[in-house]
């Protein structure tokens, strides 16, 4: 018969190993001294090695580090009591609660297997020992012991050693390589000398807080995401889960983490035109859908800066894959003349509710309950846009479209390039004053406001008597001008990124939706 339970070599309290590889006949019981029902069964445990212990070996697997000899001294334990402190036996074994009882014959196979202390569990198994050997039944006053009493979990079940024993167990999903730290090196300060970092400081992504963040997914840690440029490399969800504790997200977070991979690894989106071009362009998302309240994005107040866990770990996240993964580094295929501070994260929900404009994603193509994520190739925002006094629809838009202006520059119109308008709540109101204001209205008005002279026109004083400059808009179509609604009800300050090269030659804006599961 094939052996039932997995192999062990422990040590004794004197250091002497014990391997038991399923060859001959046992009695196993995992312990640990701060159970009061492992307490009540460790007398009987002794009763039983002294009675039959010359035929049946009893051995005590016990998870308390130095208080296994305190455990051993209080009950004058003659049996071996075997050191599993780290809990990785109790966890190859499968057990829920101490004490855990096991009589196993010589071939492997379970004869008998219980938990916690019901004293008819126990008589039966003495008596049938006795049968078994022959020998006289052990001396136990069995009326003095309690008919019930339930165990207590096993120290394995905690979840940091839990965790960690998942991480290092042989069918681990986990498949990167493992980098050593000394005990005297500072952990932070690795993490940095070994380019990891963004420039902050980063959380360990030690094996357990890796496994903690792949139960944030049910795809299986080695699916492919995507092939990260520049170098290439394989975006698995390991990996990606990797970066994310390292930015320190939580395993929620990483099903968003991963769409937003899989929208910047498009074509469409380019990038390594993004990471690589001078001009300092930087992944911005913006994230919709019933995932935005789930797992905590800001989308009011503040929401475009920091005080957000959700926000800034997600947005740093993806940044970091880039970096790690791909091989994005300042300095290597990073080349931003100036550099850009959206490059260490830039993320932040719509708010949906308190618009009557259908929201981005549903602009796209989604459905309203749909979560996704949006990623925009941004080379600078948020620019703040101010207008405290206009009480009108049209002059608020006007504002709105005039504080578009700078995108490239003010002088250059007709531009194929994206722009992010971040309409605060108070602004909205304002627009809505007289009745829907729709955005394609909106985006009408910024064209109009934004008309003038095209780039290379002459000055006026060069033109002929009846020559008029052409006027053209800031930009090239509506479809570039994009409107979302976010921020506090208190303050009449929207925001504005603007755009990198949009389109064949630059980066298109992609959307992707989020794979919960």
């Amino acid at each position: 018969m094939q052996n039932e339970t997995p192999d062990f070599s422990l040590n004794d309290l004197t250091g002497k190993p014990h391997t038991y590889l399923g060859n001959r006949q046992v009695l196993i019981c995992f312990v640990k001294e701060d159970c009061e029902t492992c307490n009540t069964a460790a007398p009987v445990l002794e009763s039983l090695h002294r009675a039959f212990g010359s035929q049946i070996e009893v051995l005590l697997i016990a998870q308390s580090g130095a208080d296994n000899a305190v455990f051993a001294q209080r009950h004058g334990l003659s049996m071996p009591v075997l050191d599993d402190t780290p809990c990785k036996t109790a966890f190859e074994w499968d057990i829920e609660s101490v004490p855990s009882v096991f009589w196993l014959d010589d071939a492997g196979a379970t004869r008998a297997k219980f938990e916690g202390f019901i004293r008819e569990d126990w008589e039966t198994l003495a008596d049938e020992m006795s049968r078994e050997t022959g020998l006289p039944a052990a001396q136990i006053d069995w009326v003095s012991l309690p008919v019930w009493r339930p165990g207590c979990g096993s120290k394995h079940l905690d979840p940091a050693i839990y965790d960690k024993l998942c991480a290092e167990a042989d069918n681990s999903p986990i498949r990167a390589r493992r980098i050593e730290v000394a005990s005297g090196d500072d952990v932070a300060e690795f993490m940095f000398d070994q380019g990891f970092s963004d420039g902050l400081p980063l959380v360990p992504p030690t094996p357990e807080r890796v496994m903690r963040m792949l139960s944030g997914t049910h795809r299986d840690p080695q699916d492919l995401v995507a092939t990260m440029p520049p170098n290439m490399g394989e975006a698995t969800v390991e990996k990606i889960a990797i970066n994310a504790v390292m930015a320190g997200c939580k395993p929620e977070y990483l099903p968003v983490v991963i769409a937003a991979v899989e929208a910047v690894c498009t074509d469409e989106f380019n990038i390594h035109g993004v990471t690589a071009t001078t001009m300092g362009a930087a992944p911005v998302m913006v994230v919709n859908g019933p995932i935005r309240e789930q797992i905590g994005m800001n989308m009011k107040l503040g929401a475009l800066g920091a005080g957000n866990r959700a926000n800034a770990t997600i947005g740093r996240a993806l940044r970091l894959v880039v970096r790690n993964v791909g091989g994005a580094s300042t300095g290597g295929v990073e080349r931003s003349t100036h550099g850009n501070p959206m490059k260490f994260t830039m993320c932040f929900a719509e708010w949906e509710e308190r618009a009557p404009w259908p929201a981005l994603h549903v602009e796209r193509g989604f459905k309203p309950e749909d979560s996704v994520v949006t990623i925009f190739a941004m080379t600078s925002g948020p620019v703040h846009i101010v207008d405290q006094t206009s009480r009108a629809p049209d002059d608020i838009a006007g504002s709105l479209g005039h504080g578009l202006e700078g995108v490239f520059s003010p002088k250059m119109r007709n531009l194929p390039v994206d722009a992010l308008l971040v309409i605060c709540p108070e602004h909205l109101d304002t627009l809505m004053r007289e009745g829907e204001y729709s955005k394609e209205r909106l985006r009408a008005r910024i064209q109009e406001v934004t008309a003038g002279p095209s780039t290379g026109s002459r000055s006026d004083a060069t033109l002929g008597a009846d020559a008029t400059p052409d006027v053209i808009s800031k930009f090239a179509s509506t479809d570039y001008i994009h409107i979302v609604v976010a921020g506090s009800d208190a303050g009449k300050f929207s925001s504005a990124f603007h755009g990198w090269a949009t389109g064949p030659v630059g980066s298109i804006s992609v959307s992707k939706k989020i794979d919960l599961g």
